[in-house]
């Protein structure tokens, strides 16, 4: 019986986790062309297809010999100004994990490429419409909420979701299992 309640506990933990392990979705920034100025990648397109949410990772894959990333204001983001980022990556292969709502934005700080339009607004919206939605204006880093009214993920991030909560349920159902073998 001790065995079986460790066990069950187990399983009540791994439930209680589900949704927080269920939550995030990983994107790569426009998609099989990636962090690039070559190819026309329109970039707002890219991420207006996307329905971000806490906890998803944001992953930009480029050339660090010409790319870098780096998340800036609203202000420096309109005016393609890279003179004082909140942060810069430079690896090539960045996973940046969004933990607040509102917008982030990003952008490359290699001189012109931003003006040719290598910037992104990744923008994790409320979940409840309480009240009127900013002017972009009014919008500033690193994250300013802004109403809307909740759409279905996009179906990328549908199916990471739906594998995490999967594999967790084929561990429910394993433990379900030692349960009954051991009582």
């Amino acid at each position: 019986m001790g065995f079986a309640a460790v066990v069950t506990a187990a399983v009540l933990v791994t439930m209680t986790m589900m949704p927080e392990m269920a939550v995030g979705a990983v994107y790569k920034v426009g998609d099989a062309a990636g962090w690039t100025i070559i190819g026309g990648v329109d970039y707002k397109q890219w991420a207006a297809t996307k329905t971000f949410q806490l906890g998803d990772v944001i992953v930009f894959e480029y050339n660090p010999k010409f790319h870098n990333v780096m998340r800036v204001s609203h202000e420096m983001y309109k005016s393609c100004n890279v003179s004082r980022p909140i942060e810069t990556h430079t690896s090539g292969n960045d996973s940046i994990t969004i933990q607040t709502r509102g917008h982030h934005f990003f952008l490359c700080g290699v001189p012109g490429h931003c003006q040719a339009g290598q910037k992104v607004d990744i923008n994790v919206q409320r979940l409840t419409s309480t009240a009127a939605a900013p002017e972009p204006s009014a919008l500033a880093s690193p994250s300013v909420p802004i109403a809307h009214t909740p759409t279905a993920p996009a179906p990328k991030a549908a199916a990471s979701r739906v594998g995490a909560g999967f594999a967790l349920l084929w561990l429910l159902g394993f433990s379900v299992i030692a349960i009954g073998v051991v009582a």
